[in-house]
């Protein structure tokens, strides 16, 4: 099942090119992040203060266009597993005014112990659903 999140572009996120600063990207998507697991009734904050700690290993990102100062768009998220370590975030940035792709992005991320070792979180496993 896919997430989504709507947002809107806010001026200072913009560069002096006038479009959205490619770094934001990150923020928006993390944002989005953070919003789904809160809506699986996954707290990160919670999690790593019991040292059960969500970390990305890799990030990928295909910017296909880009946004400008007032864009609303949505940022959509899906979570799926790819190993019993592993998982992914795939999510995509869509503008809202003509529904064209802003970027396709796929986050694989895993979670570690206190001692930064890799396991399986029990607490995540709601994502999957």
């Amino acid at each position: 099942m896919t997430f989504s999140v709507d947002l809107k572009v806010r001026d200072y996120e913009c560069d002096l090119q006038g479009i959205v600063n490619n770094s934001v990207y990150f923020n928006y998507l993390e944002h989005a992040r953070h919003e789904f697991l809160l809506s699986k009734g996954v707290d990160f904050a919670e999690l790593a203060a019991r040292n059960v700690n969500l970390v990305v290993i890799r990030s990928e990102v295909d910017y296909k266009s880009s946004l400008k100062p007032g864009d609303m768009f949505t940022v959509e998220v899906k979570a799926e597993r790819v190993s019993k370590l592993k998982s992914q975030f795939l999510q995509k940035i869509v503008r809202k005014a003509d529904g064209k792709l802003m970027l396709n992005a796929v986050i694989t991320w895993t979670s570690v112990n206190e001692h930064s070792r890799p396991y399986l979180a029990e607490e995540i496993s709601c994502l999957f659903d």
